[in-house]
This record gives structure tokens, C-alpha cells and sequence, in this order.
């Protein structure tokens, strides 16, 4: 049984920085892809970033390239997301989410199986 918790989620002023992470467990991750997605007022759940656990690719879209990293820790069976230069439009409900395909990586929800919780990511202005 696949569980992922999410954390790190809080309160910043814009311009800020938070660090989410996300614990995984119940399986061997090394032919996974992790991702983050947001849930923000009055939009569908976006993707964040995401990473292949076994390394090479990573992708972020256009709203946050160059602000946020993802990483992942393989001693850890964790994964995080470095959060830089925060705006208040980066505010919702960050989930990390998990799927298992041997290629490629996906932006779609639809693609991945496994999700947390969600933590509550605040940016204010």
C-alpha cells in the first residue's frame, strides 16, 4: 500500500520561500515519477513540478520555472519541493501525487495513482 504524507506547508509573505516534503512508503520507488500539483481557489489542480525517482528528467511549467526546485532524497524515500520568491497566486493546497510507468513523465492527473494528503501553502501579499 502506496502512502504519501505531505508537509512543510504554512504561512509566508510574498517573496518568501517554504519547503514542502513528501515522505513515501509502501513500495520501491526507483521506476516511479513523483509529482507536486496545487489546488488554488477557483482553478483545477495544476502541475507543480516533477521528477522521475530514478533521475534525468524533471519538468516545471512556465509559472514557476526559475522559483521552485524539486528533489528527491533515495536514502529518505522522500521527495521535496524548495519553494523561492513566493506570490500570493502560488497560494492552495499542494499535493504530491505518485505513478508507475517506465518513461517519460506526466503533467496530468490522470496519470498518477497515488496521492497525500495535501498541505496548505498561504502566500500573502
Amino acid at each position: 500500500q502506496v502512502q504519501l504524507v505531505e508537509s512543510g506547508g504554512g504561512l509566508v509573505q510574498a517573496g518568501g520561500s517554504l519547503r514542502l516534503s513528501c515522505a513515501a512508503s509502501g513500495r520501491t520507488f526507483s521506476r516511479s515519477v513523483m509529482a507536486w500539483f496545487r489546488l488554488s481557489p477557483g482553478k483545477e489542480r495544476e502541475f507543480v513540478a516533477g521528477i522521475r525517482w530514478s533521475g534525468g528528467n524533471i519538468y516545471y511549467p512556465e509559472s514557476v520555472k526559475g522559483r521552485f526546485t524539486i528533489s528527491r532524497d533515495n536514502a529518505k524515500n522522500t521527495m521535496y519541493l524548495q519553494m523561492n520568491s513566493l506570490k500570493p497566486e502560488d497560494t492552495g493546497v499542494y499535493y504530491c501525487a505518485a505513478a508507475f510507468f517506465d518513461a517519460g513523465l506526466s503533467t496530468s492527473t490522470r496519470d498518477y495513482n497515488y496521492w497525500g494528503q495535501g498541505t496548505q501553502v498561504t502566500v500573502s501579499s
